[in-house]
């Protein structure tokens, strides 16, 4: 199992200036070895990530020798990032390389795990020195790299850890989870986590700073101030989302070993002009990430239910269905006479996280097996109609 933690840097000014320096060469790089693949790809060659590194190195110390004031890694890594990248390319699962801008794209650059050392919160750094870390490492394992970015006016170092898989010998629960707008995640147990909606919170700030940014004069000092205050409050907002989501995620896991979840459309949710800016808001996508290799490490289990499953209009204890149920209706009332719910009122939400946890045990063939109901301690009879 590989892990990776985010430690904050704190480097003096000359540091800071090593690391744009280093960053730069990494984005010079990347644009030379793309400039170049291209070209060789128009002439009917077939370039590699291998046969562009030795074209640079060629020609590296006669045109390129300030590339040699920072790590080697600085310049050797991206011609092997954009052979992966080419390969995701023609593979289907991303889309092709592209020019890396100084203003536009985040500034990084990797570091072998012979490159680097780590100590009592610091990291020596080739060329540079010991650099002070914000924390030390949470996780023990085999170090397999790392890798430097910027975000905001911040230096951080993403380290990854290979660490033994971890063994689970108690069984844990099901559970079923509806995810939307209304409450980020309501539980088939009935609980609920409250959509936080920290960028409409802080909206009206981000617009002025916006104005504030746009009003100032292109290549000032002053722009250059607004523009670090936007990024600013971009990764504060970013910061209270992952602290809820990581929290949330990892209650989750820890507590339950079988996940039922819908298979939402994200990319078709996203088109709603309406609705666009609360999903992006809420980051179902990266909840739904976070809570699916939380519980894989765990040794749990996420199911994913068709997302064309009626779980809101179902009733959860009979099947019926509620046809022309609104989005407006946030009460689920059953109309089967011969339901035991019948007439009886129900959180919306908390009927589809039942209806989502049924179908989710029914696709792996365990609705009418004893698993846990609330918790990782208490075992219930759970059937299709669960309630």
């Amino acid at each position: 199992m590989i892990k990776a933690h985010k430690i904050r840097l704190h480097p003096t000014p000359e540091q800071a200036n090593y690391f744009a320096r280093a960053a730069g060469t990494s984005r010079f790089v990347w644009n030379w070895a793309l400039a170049e693949w291209n070209r060789h790809y128009e002439a009917g060659e077939k370039p590699t990530a291998l046969k562009l590194k030795k074209q640079f190195n060629e020609i590296r110390r006669e045109q390129f020798p300030w590339t040699w004031e920072v790590t080697k890694n600085a310049s050797d890594q991206p011609f092997l990032d954009l052979g992966k990248a080419f390969t995701a390319f023609f593979e289907g699962k991303a889309r092709r390389p592209r020019f890396k801008s100084k203003k536009r794209s985040k500034a990084s650059f990797y570091l072998a795990n012979d490159q680097f050392e780590l100590g009592d919160r610091r990291i020596w750094i080739p060329k540079l020195g010991w650099v002070n870390l914000a924390e030390n490492l949470r996780f023990k394992g085999k170090v397999t790299g790392a890798r430097i970015t910027k975000t905001a006016d911040w230096w951080f170092v993403s380290l990854t850890v290979e660490i033994p898989e971890e063994l689970t010998g108690k069984r844990k629960g099901a559970v079923g989870i509806d995810v939307g707008l209304n409450r980020l995640a309501t539980l088939s147990t009935g609980e609920g986590f409250e959509n936080q909606k920290f960028l409409a919170t802080a909206l009206k700030k981000l617009r002025q700073a916006n104005k504030r940014l746009h009003r100032r004069k292109l290549g000032s000092k002053n722009r250059e101030k607004a523009r670090r205050q936007v990024a600013r409050l971009h990764y504060r907002i970013t910061c209270m989302r992952d602290d809820v989501l990581h929290k949330m995620t990892t209650r989750i896991a820890d507590c339950y070993g079988i996940i039922g979840v819908e298979d939402l459309n994200l990319k078709g949710l996203l088109k709603n002009r309406r609705l666009a800016r609360s999903f992006s808001d809420a980051s179902l996508g990266k909840l739904l990430t976070l809570l699916t290799n939380k519980v894989e490490q765990h040794g749990g289990q996420v199911i994913r239910v068709g997302r064309f499953f009626p779980s809101s209009k179902t009733c959860h204890r009979c099947g019926w269905k509620w046809e022309d149920m609104q989005l407006s209706d946030r009460v689920f009332l059953c109309q089967n006479a011969t339901c035991a719910y019948y007439q009886f009122p129900q959180d919306r939400d908390h009927n589809a996280g039942l209806c989502i946890l049924s179908e989710a045990l029914r696709l792996i063939g365990l609705v009418d097996q004893v698993v846990s109901g609330t918790g990782s301690d208490a075992d219930v009879n759970l059937t299709a109609d669960a309630g």
